[in-house]
C-alpha cells in the first residue's frame, strides 16, 4: 500500500506542474486528490456550508494556481490556507460558530506526529469521526483535521495559521488523545458518549 501511494505522489507531483501550465486532466486529477481533504477540513468549520466554501477556494485556486511556487505537499497546505480563509470570511458574514463555542479569534495551532491515537480513528466510520473531531476545541479539532484528514505535517500545517510546528504538534496531540480517550470509553455504544457531553464531562477533560 505505502508503494501505491508513493507511485500517486509522484503522479500527483508531475500532475501539479502540468496544471500550472493549463493542462486541465491534471487540474482535474489534482481537484480529486484534493478536494475531499478540502470538504472534510471546511464541513467541521462551516458545516453545512463546507460546499460553497470550497466553491469559492477552488475559485481562487484555479486563478493563482500558475504563480504558486511550490511541491505537492505545499500545494495541500496552500489550498488548506486559502479554504480556511474562506472559511473565517464565510462564518463572519454569518455570525456563526460551528462545533465549538469558542471565538473565531481563538483559532490556533495545527498538525501532530503520533500513530496510536491516529490509529484509534481507523475503526470507526468517517462521519462519526469528523463529528467527534468537531466537538474537541478549536486549535485541537483543526489540528486533528490538517494532520489527519488533510494529510499535511507539521511544518507545512503550521503554516496554514502562521504557527511554530511545536505548538501544532502539541494541539494536535492533545486532540488526538483525547479523541482516543473517548473512543476506548465507549467503543461499541453512542449513548454513553452522547451522555457524557450533555453532563459536562467535555469541558473537564479540555482543561489537561
Amino acid at each position: 500500500m505505502v508503494g501505491v501511494e508513493r507511485a500517486d505522489e509522484d503522479e500527483l507531483g508531475r500532475a501539479l506542474r502540468a496544471a500550472q501550465d493549463g493542462d486541465e486532466e491534471s487540474f482535474r486529477m489534482l481537484y480529486r486528490d484534493v478536494q475531499p481533504r478540502l470538504i472534510r477540513f471546511a464541513g467541521a468549520l462551516v458545516g453545512a456550508d463546507a460546499e460553497d466554501v470550497t466553491s469559492e477556494a477552488w475559485l481562487q485556486i484555479a486563478r493563482d494556481l500558475p504563480s504558486f511556487r511550490g511541491d505537492l505537499d505545499g500545494f495541500r497546505g496552500w489550498t488548506a490556507t486559502i479554504t480556511r480563509h474562506r472559511a473565517l470570511d464565510h462564518l463572519r458574514r454569518k455570525s456563526r460558530r460551528p462545533g465549538s463555542d469558542l471565538p473565531v479569534d481563538e483559532l490556533v495551532t495545527m498538525a501532530a506526529e503520533t500513530d496510536t491515537e491516529i490509529d484509534a480513528l481507523d475503526g470507526i466510520a468517517t462521519q462519526d469521526a469528523l463529528r467527534l473531531i468537531a466537538e474537541l476545541p478549536r486549535d485541537q479539532a483543526e489540528a486533528v483535521l490538517l494532520r489527519v484528514v488533510v494529510g499535511l505535517d507539521a511544518k507545512a500545517a503550521g503554516k496554514v495559521l502562521g504557527k511554530r510546528p511545536g505548538a501544532v504538534r502539541t494541539a494536535a496531540y492533545r486532540g488526538l488523545r483525547r479523541l482516543a480517550e473517548r473512543l476506548s470509553a465507549a467503543p461499541a455504544d453512542p449513548a454513553p458518549l452522547a451522555q457524557s457531553d450533555k453532563s459536562g464531562g467535555t469541558g473537564a477533560e479540555g482543561v489537561t
